[in-house]
Formats: structure tokens, sequence, C-alpha cells
């Protein structure tokens, strides 16, 4: 029997429609959990996305992607509901909505997982808006819990959208006491405490759970690493960028896969590893997750210090 995987994403994998013109428009597989697996997955870790998808033609794309991208299946369930699906209506300034009314995700069953998933399993990750659908979100929260108390470790991407409103707060708080590291963005601070006071809002965060690592990212900027009273400032390489879409994502894997392949490592290394990820991400077209060749090359041109 295959093993079971050290690192599993639980949440919502959906299919985003992009509006290309008034009459025309694409579907992309996505969401923020499942991106992440898959590319923990490339990075040559055992990975799953533990999560729900319709049984017609949306959830059949997510289903063979994931196939594709080499996840363990056993985590992944098919339903016959409607899909979820985010509708992109205009690009810049981002304007969308979901539609998803007792979707497939929202079905997401944890009690039919393999039996000793829990005790093979490492690192788990939860976010984005499956913590912002109910009932999904009380029996999501509910299970990160119940692994914290196992001694996991728990990484937290809230990844703020539009249905993030005051019911959320509740979950917010309940996740950051719970999680061991967690990613958050200047667009996540203002959208979850609902203010332009980024730093305010960053202090009132960190204060709900001094223990956990953060990972703050600015964009272009780079991201910074506060651990305690310890800070270290990430400065990415200049690039050309081909598309930015994943590149949160895709450094939150570049931070955790670090972490447990390297252990004994600094912070500094492991924000290395997550700016070199995320940089490498903005390389190519979509959610592409970049080779171990570039993110080594470009882990040596990151300028990290101590603040």
């Amino acid at each position: 029997m295959t093993a079971l995987p050290q690192f599993i994403a639980f949440g919502e994998a959906l299919t985003d429609m992009i509006r290309l013109s008034p009459d025309q428009w694409k579907s992309v597989p996505g969401g923020s959990p499942w991106n992440v697996a898959q590319v923990m997955a490339s990075f040559g870790a055992s990975s799953a996305f533990g999560g729900a998808v319709s049984q017609d033609c949306f959830g059949e794309v997510l289903w063979q992607a994931s196939e594709k991208a080499g996840l363990d299946m056993r985590f992944m369930q098919r339903y016959d509901k409607s899909p979820l699906l985010a509708i992109v209506h205009q690009a810049q300034p981002p304007k969308y909505f979901f539609v998803g009314d007792d979707s497939a995700d929202l079905h997401f069953d944890a009690e039919a997982l393999p039996q000793g998933w829990d005790d093979a399993v490492r690192w788990v990750h939860f976010g984005s808006i499956s913590l912002a659908r109910q009932p999904l979100a009380n029996r999501l929260v509910a299970l990160a819990e119940k692994l914290k108390a196992k001694g996991l470790h728990i990484s937290y991407d809230p990844n703020f959208r539009v249905v993030m409103d005051e019911k959320y707060d509740p979950i917010l708080a309940r996740m950051v006491a719970v999680a061991d590291l967690i990613k958050v963005s200047e667009e996540d601070l203002r959208g979850l405490f609902r203010t332009e006071d980024e730093d305010g809002s960053f202090a009132k965060m960190r204060a709900m759970n001094p223990k956990a690592a953060f990972l703050y990212t600015r964009g272009a900027e780079g991201a910074a690493m506060y651990v305690g009273d310890q800070v270290w400032r990430a400065t990415p390489p200049t690039i050309k960028v081909v598309d930015s879409v994943g590149a949160g994502d895709t450094s939150l894997a570049g931070l955790v896969h670090s972490m447990m392949l390297h252990p004994e490592r600094g912070w500094d290394e492991h924000l290395r590893a997550s700016v070199a990820a995320g940089t490498g991400a903005c390389l190519a077209a979509g959610a592409t997750p970049p080779s171990v060749e570039t993110r080594a090359r470009l882990a040596k041109e990151v300028v990290v210090a101590r603040v």
C-alpha cells in the first residue's frame, strides 16, 4: 500500500471563470489550498489536497489536474453537487464573486479519509474561502484544533476575499490561535481588519498568537519573517514578471517545504527559500511552480537581513 502523505492542504478547489471580453470567458482550475498542495507535490513532498469537487465537467478538470500533479487522490472526494465557481468579471482592479450554494466543497467529510492518516502526516495547511463557507468552515476549524492537540504542525493563510466579513472574525481568531505558521499580506490585513492601518492590524494579529511564526508578504518588495521578537527581511531578485498568479501560494509552499526538509536551518534560510519560490512562480504564466534549479538559482540572489 502506498504510504500516506506527509503534507495535506485542506480547503477548496474551485474553477475561476475569467472574463476575457464582454462575451468570452476562460475557465481555470484553482483554489489556494489546492494550489499549495500541488506546489508541495512539485517540490517533491508527498502531498494531498483534502477537499471535495463536483462530478461534472468542472470537477473532472480539477480531478485530472490533481492526478497529473501527483497528489494523493485518497483525500479528494467527489459529490453529485454543483461546482464552486469564482466569477472574475473584471481583472484590473479585480472584481469577482462566488457561485456555490450547496456545492460539492461544502460536503467534504474528514471522517471518510484513510485510516491512520493523522498519524502519518507531518504538516497540515488550512485557509482561503473554505473557512468562510458554512458548514464546512466549522468542520475544518474543529479539525485544525484536533490536529493541533495531537502535536501536528499547522499553517494558515487567510487569503482574504470579499466573503470574509464580520462573521469571519471568530474563525480568524480560532485559526490564528492554533497555527504554528501564518502567512499574511498587506491586502489580507486591510480586508480582515477592515482598516487601512496595516501596521496596527498586523500587531493585533500577532497579539492573537505571540508564539506563531508570521510570513508577511509584500509583493515586489519582498517578504519578512516575524518570530517572537526577531525579524528577518528578504529582498527578491529583480526579474521580468510574466504572471504573479499563484506567487503567494508558492512562497508559502517554499517556506513549509524548507521547514519540513531542513528543520535544522535558521529562519533566514527558510525565508530565502520562500522568496525564491514565490519569485520563481512569477517567471511563467499561470500558477506554475518553479523547478528546483530555478529556485536554487534565485535563492542565491535573495538578500536576507536581520533587523
